[in-house]
C-alpha cells in the first residue's frame, strides 16, 4: 500500500514528475532533478512520472527524447508512467495534449480570466521599446486588446493577471516564498499557432496528472507564480513545491554548459567509462546530505535515507575530485574480470597489447586498477607507464648502491633470461629463487628488483608489473641498472 503525505486537507499519494524538453542531451543538472524526484517517489512508495514537454518546437531535437530516456535508464532510474508506460494519465507528450490545453484556455476566456490578443510581433516590440525609452523597468503588456471586439485575425490568449494579488507558497527547500502580481504582466498562455506556453501547459498537466510534489531547480522558481495563477483561476489544488539550489563549479559560479572544465552530459560519462552506480551515488549528494557517515551509498541505501528536509539550502558544488574518488571506489569493488570488460573497448581502440596473451591484459588491469578512475583512463595510465624513460636517481639510486645488491641483480637477470615461460607466476618464483641464492630477503630482496626494473621505489604488484612490461623491457632495464652499478 502506498504511503501518503499530507497535501491541503486531504491525504494523497505521492506523485512526482521529471519533465524534460527534447532539446538535447541529458545534462547533469537535469539528471539531478530526475534523480531527486525518483528518490522522493521511491522513499514514499509513490509514483515517478516522466513527462515530455515538447512545446518548444523550434528547439526540439529529433533524437532528444530517446537520448534522454536511454541515459536516465543507464543511470538506474525506472519510471512508473511515461510515453512508453501508460498509467492512465496520458498522453505523456505535450504535443499530443493540445486539445486539452485549448479547452482549459477557453474556460479561462469564458470566466473573464484571459483574453484574446491580436497584436502583431512588430506592435509588441514597438510597445516594449517605448517603455524602455521612458525608463520603465517592468516591460508589461499594455492590455490594449483587453475588452476589444472579436476580430477575424490570428490571436494569442493572454492571462489577465489579477491586480494587487499576493502569491505565497511554502517551499520544501526555501520555506515561505512570496510573489506580487504587480511584478508579472499579462502573459501569453496560448500562442497564435495554438501551442500552449510552458507555464500554462505545465500547470494543466500537473493538475490532471495529480502531481503531488514539484521538485525542480531554483531557476524555475520565477515560473511558479504564473503556474499558481492558472491553478487558482481554474480552482485546482496546488501541489507542494520544492526548488533545489543551483549546482556551481569550484569557483562558486553557476554551472554553465559553456564551462568545458567540467564534463556536463551523462552520455559523456557513459562514453568515458564511468560506472552508472557511482554517478548515481555522486549526483545524489549534489545538494542532499543523507543522515549517514558513509559517502559510498547504493541506490537502495539512498532511497532509504532520502529525506526532503535534508535538501541543502546552499548551492551544491560540483567537486570533480569527489566524483573521481567515488568512481574509483566503485571500480575497486569490481572483479578483475569486470574491470577488464570495462576497459577493453578503450584498449582495443588504442591498439594496446596487440598479439598479447590473455594474462598480459589481466596484468594490465591488476597493475592499474587501484589508480583507475574510469575505463578510458586505462589508455593514459598505460602510456604514462611505458612512455616514461627509465632513470635511476635520488633515493632509489642510493638504495641499490648498498652492499649485496649488485650480485642480486646479476643473478636475477640471468634467471629471467633463462625463463622459457614468462608469466606472473614464474616471475614470482624467480624472485624467490634469486633471493635464496644470494641470501637476500624481505625489503632487501624486493626493493632492489623493483628499482632495477622500473626506476621507482613504489608501485603495483611486482610480478604483475614485470609481466606487463614484457621480458625484453625488463632485461633492458636490468642491464641499464648493472651498467650504473
Amino acid at each position: 500500500m502506498n504511503k501518503s503525505v499530507k497535501g491541503g486537507n486531504m491525504m494523497k499519494e505521492v506523485r512526482v514528475r521529471y519533465a524534460p524538453s527534447p532539446t538535447g542531451h541529458l545534462h547533469i543538472g537535469n539528471a539531478r532533478t530526475a534523480l531527486f524526484n525518483y528518490l522522493f517517489a521511491r522513499a514514499n512508495n509513490g509514483k515517478f512520472i516522466v513527462r515530455i514537454e515538447d512545446t518548444d518546437t523550434k528547439r526540439n531535437v529529433e533524437t532528444g527524447i530517446d537520448s534522454q530516456m536511454a541515459y536516465l535508464q543507464w543511470l538506474g532510474l525506472d519510471w512508473d508512467e511515461s510515453i512508453n508506460k501508460d498509467g492512465g494519465y496520458g498522453p505523456y507528450r505535450q504535443l499530443e495534449r493540445l486539445d486539452i490545453y485549448k479547452d482549459y484556455a477557453q474556460k479561462l476566456l469564458d470566466a473573464g480570466l484571459a483574453y484574446k490578443c491580436y497584436c502583431t510581433t512588430e506592435e509588441l516590440e514597438a510597445e516594449r521599446e517605448a517603455l524602455k525609452a521612458k525608463g520603465y523597468d517592468k516591460l508589461h503588456y499594455s492590455r490594449k486588446c483587453l475588452g476589444k471586439p472579436e476580430q477575424d485575425k490570428p490571436y494569442a490568449i493572454r492571462f489577465k493577471v489579477p491586480d494587487n494579488e499576493t502569491y505565497t507558497f511554502n517551499d520544501l527547500v526555501k520555506n515561505t516564498v512570496t510573489f506580487k502580481s504587480e511584478d508579472v504582466g499579462d502573459w501569453v498562455i496560448m500562442k497564435k499557432d495554438g501551442i500552449p506556453t510552458y507555464n500554462f501547459a505545465c500547470a494543466i498537466d500537473d493538475y490532471l496528472m495529480k502531481i503531488s510534489h514539484v521538485l525542480r531547480g531554483e531557476d524555475h522558481i520565477t515560473n511558479t507564480p504564473k503556474q499558481l495563477m492558472v491553478m487558482d483561476g481554474l480552482g485546482f489544488e496546488r501541489p507542494t513545491y520544492g526548488h533545489m539550489t543551483l549546482i556551481v563549479n569550484e569557483n562558486n559560479k553557476k554551472l554553465s554548459k559553456r564551462d568545458e572544465s567540467i564534463i556536463q552530459f551523462i552520455e559523456q560519462y557513459h562514453d568515458k567509462g564511468f560506472l552508472s552506480e557511482a554517478l548515481f551515488n555522486f549526483i545524489a549528494l549534489l545538494g542532499f546530505s543523507p543522515n549517514s557517515k558513509e559517502e559510498i551509498l547504493s541506490k537502495d541505501e539512498l532511497i532509504k535515507l532520502f529525506d526532503e528536509k535534508r535538501l541543502s539550502t546552499s548551492p551544491a558544488t560540483f567537486d570533480q575530485d569527489k566524483l573521481h574518488y567515488i568512481n574509483n571506489r566503485y571500480v575497486k569493488s569490481l572483479s578483475d574480470e569486470e574491470t577488464l570488460d570495462l576497459c577493453m573497448p578503450y584498449i582495443k581502440k588504442e591498439g594496446i597489447g596487440k598479439g598479447q596473451e590473455d594474462d598480459w591484459f589481466m596484468s594490465l588491469i591488476k597493475v592499474f586498477k587501484d589508480r583507475l578512475v574510469y575505463g578510458e583512463q586505462i589508455v593514459s595510465l598505460y602510456h604514462e607507464f611505458f612512455d616514461h624513460p627509465f632513470t635511476l636517481e635520488g633515493e632509489a639510486l642510493q638504495f641499490i648502491q648498498q652492499d649485496g645488491v649488485k650480485p642480486l641483480i646479476e643473478t636475477f637477470k640471468s634467471m629471467i633470461e633463462a625463463l622459457e615461460e614468462y608469466t606472473p607466476q614464474t616471475i614470482k618464483s624467480t624472485i624467490k629463487a634469486a633471493g635464496k641464492e644470494t641470501g637476500m630477503k624481505g625489503k632487501m630482496l624486493f626493493m632492489p628488483i623493483r628499482i632495477s626494473v622500473s626506476g621507482s621505489m613504489h608501485g603495483p604488484d611486482l610480478p604483475q608489473m614485470m609481466n606487463l612490461m614484457g621480458k625484453t623491457m625488463v632485461l633492458n632495464n636490468l642491464g641499464k641498472t648493472m651498467d650504473t652499478l
